[in-house]
C-alpha cells in the first residue's frame, strides 16, 4: 500500500511503504467540502482594503434606522479599530436586542425570486449561494436605483481572507492544507462562474451591463463566506445588512447563540432577524459575538482572514480510507460501515488534545492483513470492532505507526520555515496582517504534525510492552494467568 499527503483538492504523489497491507493515508484540509459559514465582520474588520466614507456610513445609518431595523438606536454601526463595527448607544445588559432586521432587507433566495434577476433565471437550479451572490453583482451594477444601495457601498471589496491573497502572500503558506484548500475553493468558484458567465451574466446583458470578471464573482462569494451566520445556509442563506457588521472576540466563549429568527407584529407576520449582546456592555463600547468556537486557525483565516493566538484553534486532518486495490476491500469496508463509517474516515487532530477514539480502530482495520486476516471473517463481523479497539498483533501495531509517522515526515517537509522560526517571527510586534495569519497558521499545523508524531514514535516505544489480541484470547480461556504465565492443567 501507499501513504500519501492529501488535500480535499489537491493530490501529492503517494510514498510508497515497505509494507505490503500498509493503507492510504491522507493529510487533507480540515475544512469539509464547500460550507458558507459565519460573517468576516464589517467592511475593514478583517483586513480590507479601504473603509467607507462618512457619507457612505451616515447614509446606511439612516437606511437601516427607517427600516427599524437599529432596534432603537441600541447599537450603531461605527469606525472601529478593525474597520467597521457595531457600538453601544448606551449601557446594554446582557441579552439586549441589538437590531431586529426585517426581511424584507435580507439578500436570500425570497429576494433574488422577487427579484428581476429571479424572472430572468426562472427555476433554475442555481446553488442558493450562487443565485445570492449573482443578486449581490446585479444590484452592484444598478448602483443608486437598488434597494439595497446603502448596504453596498459599505461592503468591502475584500478581506484578509485567503482566497483574496496574490500569488506572493500565498507562497508564505507553502506546505499548509490551507494553501490547497484555498486554491481548491478557487477553482471550486472558477468553475461555478464559468457556467453562469455562459448560461445567465452573458444572456442578460440588460441585467448585467458591464463586464463581470471571476474577480468580481469571487467578492461576492467572499462577501457571503465571511458574513453569512451560521445556521443560515443551503436555502436559508441569506445576508442581513446591520447585524452582520458585528465583529468577533475570542474573549467570547459562549456556545449560546447570540441570533433568532423570530415573528413581530401582528399575529407575528413581520419576520425578523434579531441579534442580541451575549455580554454585558458600557455606553461607547464595542459589540463583540463569537463566530465558531469550533473553527481551527485555517477556517478562520480562509473564512474570515484572521487568526487567534489559541491552541485550541491549532488543528490538522488525518484522512484514513481503503484502498480499493485492498485484497480484502469489501470485508473492510463491511466493517467499517457496521461502525457507522465509510471507506473514507476524518479525524480533526487539536493541539494538546488526545487522538478521536475512533481513529486507532480504524487505522487497525486499514492495516489488518497477513496472519490477523481471520478477523475479518464473517465469524467475527459483529465482534471485530472491539477486538481492533485494542492492539491486534504487533505487525499491526507497527504497521500503523509506520503509516502515520511516514506521512507527518512528508507533510513536515513541505514546508519552508521550521517551528523555531516562525515563533521568532511571531514574536515581532509589526508583521503585516497576511503575514501574521500565515505565521501562526503554518506554525500550528507544524505543532499538530509533531504531536502526531511524538505519540505514534512512544507508541513503537512501547510495543514490546502492549497485550495483543492472541493474549487476550488465551487469558480469556484461562490458558495464560494474568502476568502472562502459562496455566498447565493436570490431569
Amino acid at each position: 500500500m501507499a501513504a500519501a499527503i492529501h488535500h480535499h483538492f489537491l493530490l501529492s504523489p503517494r510514498l510508497v511503504s515497505s509494507h505490503p497491507h500498509l493503507p492510504p493515508l491522507r493529510i487533507p484540509s480540515r475544512t469539509r467540502p464547500l460550507r458558507l459559514l459565519p460573517r468576516a465582520a464589517a467592511a475593514g474588520a478583517v483586513g480590507t482594503s479601504s473603509a467607507p466614507t462618512d457619507a457612505a456610513l451616515q447614509e446606511f445609518r439612516h437606511w437601516v434606522s427607517s427600516h427599524g431595523a437599529d432596534a432603537g438606536g441600541a447599537a450603531s454601526p461605527a469606525a472601529v479599530p478593525e474597520g467597521l463595527g457595531l457600538v453601544a448607544a448606551r449601557d446594554l445588559p446582557r441579552g439586549e436586542v441589538l437590531a431586529e432586521v426585517p426581511k424584507k432587507l435580507w439578500m436570500d433566495a425570497d429576494a433574488v425570486a422577487a427579484s428581476d434577476l429571479g424572472r430572468a433565471i426562472g427555476g433554475g437550479e442555481l446553488r442558493p449561494w450562487v443565485a445570492v451572490a449573482l443578486l449581490l453583482l446585479r444590484e452592484a451594477a444598478r448602483g443608486a436605483d437598488s434597494p439595497w444601495a446603502p448596504y453596498l457601498a459599505i461592503l468591502p471589496r475584500q478581506t484578509d481572507s485567503t482566497i483574496f491573497w496574490s500569488e506572493e502572500e500565498l507562497l508564505e503558506i507553502q506546505g499548509t492544507q490551507l494553501l490547497s484548500t484555498t486554491m481548491g475553493v478557487k477553482e471550486y468558484v472558477q468553475s461555478e462562474f464559468d457556467s453562469v458567465e455562459a448560461e445567465i451574466i452573458n444572456a442578460n446583458k440588460e441585467l448585467f451591463p458591464g463586464i463581470v470578471t471571476f474577480d468580481d464573482f469571487l467578492w461576492a462569494f467572499g462577501i457571503l463566506r465571511s458574513r453569512v451566520f451560521a445556521g443560515l445556509r443551503g436555502d436559508k442563506l441569506a445576508l442581513i445588512p446591520l447585524a452582520d457588521l458585528v465583529n468577533h472576540s475570542d474573549d467570547i466563549t459562549s456556545k449560546e447563540s447570540s441570533w433568532e429568527i423570530k415573528g413581530k407584529g401582528l399575529f407575528g407576520r413581520d419576520v425578523v432577524f434579531s441579534l442580541r449582546t451575549p455580554v454585558d456592555v458600557k455606553s461607547g463600547e464595542q459589540i463583540y459575538i463569537q463566530y465558531d468556537l469550533d473553527k481551527s486557525n485555517a477556517e478562520l483565516a480562509l473564512d474570515y482572514g484572521f487568526t487567534e493566538l489559541n491552541s485550541s484553534r491549532d488543528a490538522y486532518t488525518l484522512t484514513l480510507e481503503i484502498s480499493e486495490s485492498d485484497p480484502f476491500y469489501d470485508d473492510k469496508l463491511d466493517i467499517a460501515e457496521l461502525n457507522g463509517m465509510g471507506e473514507t474516515a476524518y479525524f480533526d487532530i487539536v493541539l494538546g488534545e488526545s487522538l478521536p477514539p475512533q481513529m486507532l480502530p480504524y487505522l487497525r482495520l486499514l492495516c489488518l492483513g497477513g496472519t490477523d486476516a481471520f478477523l475479518l471473517e464473517a465469524l467475527f463481523r459483529n465482534s471485530v470492532w472491539g477486538h481492533l479497539e485494542l492492539p491486534v498483533s504487533p505487525d499491526n501495531e507497527e504497521a500503523i505507526c509506520q503509516v502515520i509517522r511516514n506521512a507527518c515526515e512528508s507533510a513536515l517537509g513541505a514546508y519552508h520555515t521550521t517551528v523555531q522560526e516562525d515563533e521568532e517571527l511571531l514574536k515581532s510586534k509589526n508583521l503585516q496582517p497576511r503575514l501574521q495569519i500565515a505565521v501562526e497558521v503554518r506554525a500550528g499545523e507544524k505543532k499538530v504534525l509533531q504531536q502526531i508524531d511524538d505519540i505514534f514514535k512512544q507508541r513503537e516505544e512501547e510495543l514490546d510492552g502492549l497485550e495483543y489480541y492472541q493474549e487476550r484470547r488465551l487469558k480469556d480461556i484461562g490458558l495464560v494467568g494474568d502476568n502472562g504465565e502459562i496455566i498447565f492443567w493436570e490431569s
